[in-house]
C-alpha cells in the first residue's frame, strides 16, 4: 500500500468517516416490540391512510402522537389544500430539493409526474435550475416556494399575486405545505432516513460557508 493511500486509509477510520452509507439513527420499530402508545397510534394512522405506517412516518412513531398530529395535517395539506394536487406536488418538490430530501423527492417526483408537472421541469428542480417552461401558475407557486425557502419571507409582489390568484387561504395553505414538507424533509434527514435500494440521490451541491 502507497504512503497516501494508508494516509487516507487513516483519515477514515481515524474520522469515523462513511462516504457510501449513513446510518439509520431511527429503525424501524417491529410491530412485535410497539409500546402500546405505538400501538394506539398505528390504529389510528391505519383507520386514516388505510395503509402501514411508512416513509417519514416511521422514524416519526418514535414520538407516536407527533406522528399522527403530522399525518393528520398532512391528510389536509396534500390532499384537500386551496391551491390543488398539481400544484402542491411541484412545492413538495421544491422544498425537498431545497432540503436535499432523497426519500421525499423518491416518492413525489413519479406523482408530480403524473400530476401534470413535465419532466423537464422536475428535472431542472433536481438539478438547482430554475425550470422554463412553467405555465402561470406554476410560475407563481414556485416564486413563492422559492423565495419563502431561501430568504424566509416571501415579497410583496410574489404575495400579492398568490393572494390575487389563490386566494388568502390559498397563501396560507401554500406556506402551511412548504413548512409541513420542510418538517418531514428534516426530520428523515435528521434520522438519516434509508433511500430504498432502486432510488437515485438527489445532486449534492456545494453548502454555503
Amino acid at each position: 500500500m502507497k504512503a497516501y493511500q494508508r494516509l487516507i486509509l487513516f483519515l477514515f477510520i481515524s474520522l469515523n468517516i462513511n462516504f457510501s452509507f449513513a446510518e439509520n439513527r431511527l429503525p424501524t420499530i417491529n410491530p412485535d416490540h410497539y409500546s402500546q402508545e405505538q400501538q394506539e397510534a398505528q390504529k389510528i394512522f391505519e383507520n386514516a391512510r388505510k395503509t402501514k405506517i411508512f416513509g417519514p412516518f416511521e422514524p416519526l412513531l418514535y414520538s407516536p402522537q407527533l406522528m399522527n398530529e403530522a399525518r393528520s395535517m398532512g391528510d389536509y395539506l396534500r390532499y384537500h389544500s386551496a391551491i390543488g394536487n398539481t400544484l402542491s406536488e411541484l412545492t413538495i418538490l421544491v422544498t425537498s430539493r431545497f432540503w436535499t430530501q432523497d426519500y421525499e423527492w423518491y416518492v413525489h417526483a413519479p406523482i408530480a409526474l403524473k400530476k401534470g408537472i413535465s419532466a423537464s421541469t422536475i428535472e431542472a428542480i433536481r438539478q438547482g435550475q430554475i425550470p422554463t417552461n412553467m405555465n402561470t401558475e406554476e410560475q407563481l407557486v414556485y416564486q413563492f416556494t422559492v423565495e419563502l425557502l431561501n430568504n424566509k419571507q416571501v415579497s410583496n409582489t410574489t404575495y400579492s399575486a398568490i393572494e390575487k390568484h389563490f386566494g388568502k387561504k390559498g397563501a396560507v395553505d401554500l406556506a402551511g405545505i412548504v413548512g409541513y414538507y420542510s418538517f418531514l424533509a428534516l426530520e428523515m434527514n435528521m434520522a438519516q432516513y434509508p433511500l430504498p435500494k432502486d432510488g437515485v440521490s438527489l445532486p449534492r451541491f456545494p453548502e454555503n460557508p
